[in-house]
């Protein structure tokens, strides 16, 4: 039957680059993965000059281009260590790895001298600020309508926050990290039925939407010891029973060089045979995965080709940089179509998702634009509708989907 209805009309070659930057600029993205905190976990969120300056990219790129010595940089105050980054890395020196020119981009983006001699002016901004205000205002930069924070049961500070009722935000969604349970041995000894009570009594009181667990470039699945047997009776039986996947990233290397602290950790190559062994015998879980090694990437989007419960995302840690985005995301549309996450900022102070997200929506615009240029010179069609629709699944729907509470 004939509705009278024309088909969209296919965008010329020469207006797809256009299109896919209006829709990437107005698609309100969910940033699946951070360290930020909703607003009543208090000082647990991290904002304002000085923690940005902070940052321990910029601090590993400070001993780089500085005589200052780590211990020595480490007993100043956070003004001094703000102060001596600044003075290092954007007065003596321009700033353009990605790290430092990203505060550029924040000062720019709130009106602010980034070329000043000192922070005074900075400071007096950020401090002028109502939270909840800025807030908004930074996720309206950002271009961001919801958050996934990082949220230890077991970390001292937050634990009794969330045992007296934190405030949920409808902005910001829980995840429960394992690393202190299955990395740190902080349950060591206990069996895996008392964890399993633990993480379902975590579970009822934060409503997570997924559980993570950063790993090291030498995981092995199995493995015959208390992260192997909590793994496989605790951890994926709780996230089978809540509906919810498990986070893998994999390939960190912590404190190849302990007097830099946080910024002191590395990546090596994994072995991902370990992924392949637990999306076949897990069938029933999902596994959010992202893997830290650039060599660990086409194995990745090959598993996830193979298996329908494993969805690879984000260019996570030292991958997150232009170059390696782009190379990356190529790679996953070529085998994958529009079926990942591209992206997550792992933002650790608020307003660096400004700029996170700016360089993401730069990067992967000519990206996408690639993409329907050559499946129109093909013969396919590409309309606005197509485009929005890709966009909003990369960046919303293919998360959303994936998490959610009943059983895809």
């Amino acid at each position: 039957m004939q509705t009278g209805l024309a088909a969209p009309a296919r965008l010329p070659l020469d207006q797809i680059a256009g299109v896919v930057e209006q829709e990437l600029a107005s698609t309100p993205f969910v940033d699946v993965h951070t360290h930020l905190f909703m607003p009543s976990l208090g000082r647990l969120g991290l904002w304002g000059i000085d923690e940005l300056i902070t940052y321990h990219y910029l601090e590993a790129e400070l001993f780089r281009s500085s005589r200052i010595a780590p211990d020595d940089y480490f007993r100043l105050s956070k003004q001094q260590q703000a102060d001596a980054i600044w003075r290092a890395l954007f007065v003596d020196n321009s700033p353009v790895s990605e790290a430092a020119r990203g505060v550029v981009a924040v000062l720019e983006s709130f009106g602010l001298d980034t070329g000043a001699g000192d922070l005074r002016e900075a400071r007096a901004f950020f401090g002028e600020q109502d939270l909840e205000a800025h807030l908004r205002r930074t996720l309206e930069l950002a271009g961001v309508s919801d958050v996934v924070m990082t949220n230890d049961p077991l970390d001292p500070d937050e634990a009794p926050l969330w045992e007296k009722g934190a405030e949920a935000d409808v902005r910001f969604h829980p995840a429960l990290r394992l690393d202190r349970i299955l990395n740190d041995g902080v349950l060591a000894g206990r069996p895996a039925s008392e964890v399993r009570r633990f993480l379902d009594a975590w579970c009822m009181r934060m409503q997570p939407v997924y559980m993570a667990v950063s790993l090291p470039d030498s995981f092995v699945y199995p493995e015959d010891n208390q992260r192997g047997r909590l793994l496989t009776d605790a951890v994926l039986p709780a996230c089978r029973d809540f509906h919810i996947p498990l986070s893998l990233m994999i390939g960190v290397r912590r404190r190849v060089n302990p007097a830099l602290r946080l910024a002191g950790d590395a990546l090596g190559r994994a072995d991902l045979r370990a992924l392949e062994r637990l999306c076949v015998e897990f069938p029933e879980n999902r596994f959010l995965v992202s893997v830290l090694s650039r060599e660990n990437q086409h194995e990745l989007c090959v598993y996830a080709g193979k298996f329908g419960n494993l969805m690879p995302f984000g260019c996570w840690w030292f991958l997150n940089n232009p170059s390696m985005v782009e190379e990356i995301t190529r790679e996953r549309i070529e085998m994958l179509g529009m079926s990942f996450i591209p992206q997550h900022s792992d933002a650790r102070v608020l307003e660096q998702l400004v700029y996170k997200w700016r360089n993401t929506r730069r990067t992967l615009a000519p990206v996408l634009t690639n993409s329907y240029r050559l499946l129109a010179e093909d013969g396919g069609g590409v309309t606005r509708a197509h485009i929005h629709r890709d966009i909003a699944r990369l960046f919303r729907g293919n998360f959303e989907v994936f998490c959610a509470r009943e059983a895809c």
